[in-house]
C-alpha cells in the first residue's frame, strides 16, 4: 500500500508524540505503514507512507538518488551567483550537499499558512524550486541560508512522480 499525503505545518512526520502535537495519525486512519523519508514539524506538503520496508527504503534512502522537489520561499531575490551555489552544492558541517537543480519560480497558487510566514515590508521574498537527491536534516533550509536567503516557507511538491496535485493540507489518497 502507498498513500500520498499532503501534511499540514506543524504536524509531527510520525505517528505518536510525547508532546501531544499533532501527527500523521490525526490525519491517516491506516495501520502498518509508516513515512518514507523525513518532512520537518515546519514543513508542509507531501509526504508518502507505505507499508513496504523495500519501497520505503528506495524512497528514502540517498543511494537510489529518488528526486524530490521542494517549492521553498525565501528572504530577498537570489542572485545567479546564490541560485550556482546551490547547484553545484552547499558545504554543510557534515560534509557537501549533491548538486541540486534551483531556478526561480512565480509563486504557487498554495493554500494560506496559519499561523502565515513573518514578513517585513522592508525585506522583499521570492519563490524558488529545489530538486534534490538526498535528504539530510533541514537540507533545504541549511542551504538556503548558507546562500543568504533563510527560508521562510517549504512546500515539499514531489517525491519522484508523485505530486501533491489534487490534495488539499491534511488530505489523502492511495497511489
Amino acid at each position: 500500500m502507498l498513500i500520498l499525503l499532503n501534511k499540514p505545518f506543524q504536524v509531527m512526520p510520525q505517528f505518536t508524540d510525547q508532546a501531544g502535537r499533532q501527527t500523521l495519525a490525526d490525519y491517516v486512519p491506516v495501520r502498518g505503514v509508516y513515512p518514507a523519508g523525513r518532512l520537518d514539524y515546519d514543513s508542509e506538503g507531501l509526504i508518502v507512507l507505505t507499508d513496504d520496508g523495500r519501497q520505503q527504503a528506495q524512497i528514502s534512502n540517498p543511494r537510489y538518488k529518488l528526486q524530490k522537489t521542494y517549492w521553498v520561499q525565501v528572504e530577498r531575490i537570489p542572485s545567479n551567483d546564490a541560485l550556482l551555489q546551490l547547484r553545484r552544492g552547499i558545504d554543510l558541517k557534515e560534509g557537501r550537499t549533491r548538486p541540486a537543480r534551483a531556478a526561480l519560480m512565480d509563486a504557487p497558487e498554495v493554500w494560506p499558512r496559519t499561523p502565515p510566514i513573518r514578513e517585513r515590508k522592508s525585506v522583499p521574498t521570492c519563490w524558488l524550486t529545489l530538486i534534490l537527491t538526498e535528504g539530510r536534516k533541514r537540507q533545504v533550509r541549511r542551504m538556503t541560508a548558507a546562500v543568504g536567503h533563510p527560508t521562510l516557507r517549504l512546500i515539499r511538491y514531489g517525491v519522484g512522480d508523485w505530486t501533491l496535485d489534487g490534495l488539499k493540507p491534511g488530505e489523502w489518497r492511495e497511489a
